[in-house]
């Protein structure tokens, strides 16, 4: 009986974004938990067994202090810190380009702090099924569809609404054919996979997995932290 070699999974992290709704503050940088917000981002995918190989995704006035963050013996797993694109996707291109021999990658926003360590292996074993996966939760609230002048249409109803989050897991095949053949703007990666006919497994994420946007969202991640770590 020959015996399956083991997959090799790669995450990358993309921390490329402008921070424009945050004022001042760079939230990259921003204290959570009295450690830069990118160091709880990557932290998880660094203790991960299932995880081989990290790149992380950068913005050119960030590339200097995110190397000098992520060097060293703590974080043996990150492999590269490579400059982002104009788009988000252009970013998860550039971070692709860089990881050796993967059969699946786990891409996740670097302004998503609170990820965990069973919330990205969930990913990867629910990628098993389709080759791609999303963590996704239940929308709460309800939906209205507007006009361009914000007249409601319609009210879909909840019960098959999920808002989606990352970390998102594909198959690198998949997903590397899927940023060769589509260049529309989409705001995830299982958008692109979608388009090409894929099917995406959603999994449950967490309500707790914020993505942090302005200082009121890291504010709340400070406390949500509080509460993680107790």
């Amino acid at each position: 009986m020959v015996e399956r070699k083991n997959e090799k999974a790669g995450a990358v992290i993309v921390a490329a974004g402008k921070s424009e709704r945050m004022g001042d503050v760079d939230k990259m940088f921003a204290s959570l938990g009295g450690e830069p917000l990118l160091l709880r981002t990557t932290r998880p995918f660094q203790q991960s067994s299932k995880i081989d190989q990290v790149v992380v995704v950068v913005s050119g006035e960030r590339e200097t202090m995110c190397r000098h963050l992520v060097a060293g013996p703590d974080w043996p797993k990150v492999s590269d810190v490579c400059l982002g694109g104009r788009r988000r996707q252009d970013s998860v291109a550039e971070g692709l380009k860089r990881l050796a021999g993967c059969d699946f990658v786990v891409i996740h926003d670097g302004a998503r702090p609170l990820v965990t360590v069973e919330l990205i292996e969930e990913g990867l074993e629910a990628a098993k099924e389709t080759g791609a996966a999303a963590a996704a939760v239940p929308v709460t609230d309800t939906i209205k569809v507007a006009d361009e002048v914000s007249i409601v249409l319609e009210t879909p109803s909840r019960q098959n609404l999920w808002a989606i989050q990352t970390p998102q897991v594909f198959s690198f095949r998949m997903i590397s054919e899927a940023y060769e053949k589509v260049n529309d703007d989409v705001t995830d990666d299982a958008s692109l996979v979608e388009r090409l006919g894929y099917k995406v497994k959603l999994y449950m994420g967490s309500y707790d997995n914020i993505k942090i946007t302005t200082p009121a969202d890291l504010a709340l991640a400070e406390i949500l932290w509080r509460q993680h770590e107790r």
